[in-house]
Formats: C-alpha cells, structure tokens, sequence
C-alpha cells in the first residue's frame, strides 16, 4: 500500500504501546487494529497485517522470558501442541464464516474476569493449589483458548491469565510468562494461515512489528521487576477497558 511516511512512523510509535501494554496483561489488538483500519487497511488484511506485527511481540516477549527460565519449555509441550492445533482450526474458520457474534457474548466474559482478579485474594505472587491435571489442561486450554485466539482474539491475555491462575494454581507472574509462549504459538500459526490466504500488508505489518518488539521487551522487564503489583491493575484495566470497547 502506498502510505504517507508520517503514516509508518506512528504505526510504529503504536507497536511499541501496544508491544508494551501486550506483553503485561494482553489486548494490544485492540490498540492495533483500529489503527491498521484508520490507515486504510481493509479488514480482511488488518487482521492478517495484525497477526504479523503481533508476532513480533509475542515472540519478544516469549524470548525474554525464556532467557531468564521463567517457565520450562520441555513441560509445555503438549499445551503448545494443542495451542497450535486450535489457533490453526479457529483462523481457518474465521476466514469462512462469521464470527462476528462472538462479540457479543465475550465483552461480558471479560467483565467477569475483571471482576475475579479484582475480588479473588488468590491472585499473587505465591503459587496455590492446583485444581486440574496438568494433561488435561493442556488439552482443554490450549485447543479452547487457541481456537480462541485464532478465530476472534480479544482478550486472550485474560484468558490465559485466569486458567492458569484458577485451574493450575499459577501466580499472577507465571501465568503471565507462560501465557506469552502460548501467545507466540497462536500468532505464528495463524499468520501462517493468513499468510496462506494472502492477507498481509508486509511493509506495514514489519513496521509495526519492530515497535512491538521493542514494547514487548520493555513490557516483559516491568512484568519480572514489578510482579503483581503491575500485572493485577493493568489485567483488570485491560479486561474492563476492552469489555466497554467490544460493546460499543
């Protein structure tokens, strides 16, 4: 597309809030794609663009945690395999059916999860009690959650936030760190799918995606130097501020 300079520049300025804010507590999408449509992007190939600037800072994010042995790699592996096959299933369909109705039902989901990190004294920085086999987590969640994230998006942060805190008993930094390796799994699988489909604006799409590397890698650094007392405010900000938009 044959964009003004200045255009690219605050493309880029809005890949970096968006990496950053991402990286903490999820819902840079919707920073991102009303901006990718604001440039004129059809929307067809703004969430294909989406999915490829995403990328990026997911993958920063996951890298970043990684480095510093957040989590274990060869325990995820079969939520990574599940994620992957979701994602993959969720963005195909997405590309042929509408799933505009979803809308309507997961702005009140979020609410619920603000409400639950608000109310809940469970949320901290010690681990708790876990609920469900961590097999079957993997199964339901990553299938559920990647199905999710392929096919709508939105709120996808919270989503995993509140399974792994409610179901394995993760504090509020954990869930968060594994959550950015999910994330990175169902980005890049569906940005192969609308890669497939010839929906991605490239010059655009790595634009942003440098600016949400560099946001992720600062996200990621405030998630591991603040901890909770970061993560629970942005979470429940982030889930109540992308309820009111979703319903507007």
């Amino acid at each position: 597309m044959d964009l003004a300079p200045h255009t690219y520049f605050i493309l880029f300025a809005v890949g970096v809030i968006a990496g950053t804010v991402d990286s903490i507590a999820g819902g840079g999408g919707l920073i991102t794609v009303p901006a990718l449509l604001s440039a004129g992007l059809p929307p067809a190939m703004a969430l294909g663009t989406n999915k490829l600037q995403s990328t990026f800072g997911s993958f920063s994010a996951a890298f970043y945690h990684f480095r510093r042995k957040t989590f274990d790699i060869r325990k995820m592996k079969a939520l990574i395999l599940f994620t992957f096959l979701g994602s993959a299933l969720g963005t195909f369909l997405i590309q042929n059916i509408d799933g505009s109705f979803l809308g309507k039902a997961i702005p009140f989901m979020l609410m619920g999860f603000a409400v639950y990190f608000s109310l809940s004294p469970r949320l901290g920085d010690v681990d708790q009690h876990q609920r469900l086999p961590y097999a079957v987590f993997s199964i339901a969640m990553g299938t559920l959650i990647g199905f999710y994230d392929g096919f709508f998006g939105p709120g996808t942060g919270s989503f995993w936030a509140l399974a792994f805190v409610s179901l394995l008993g993760f504090n509020l930094s954990k869930a968060t760190a594994h959550s950015k390796v999910l994330n990175f799994v169902s980005n890049i699988t569906a940005l192969f799918v609308f890669l497939v489909g010839g929906k991605i604006v490239w010059s655009v799409g790595l634009t942003m995606g440098l600016g949400q590397f560099i946001g992720a890698r600062i996200g990621s650094h405030l998630v591991i130097k603040k901890g909770t007392r970061l993560i629970k405010p942005l979470l429940i900000a982030v889930s109540v501020i992308m309820s009111i938009k979703l319903l507007l």
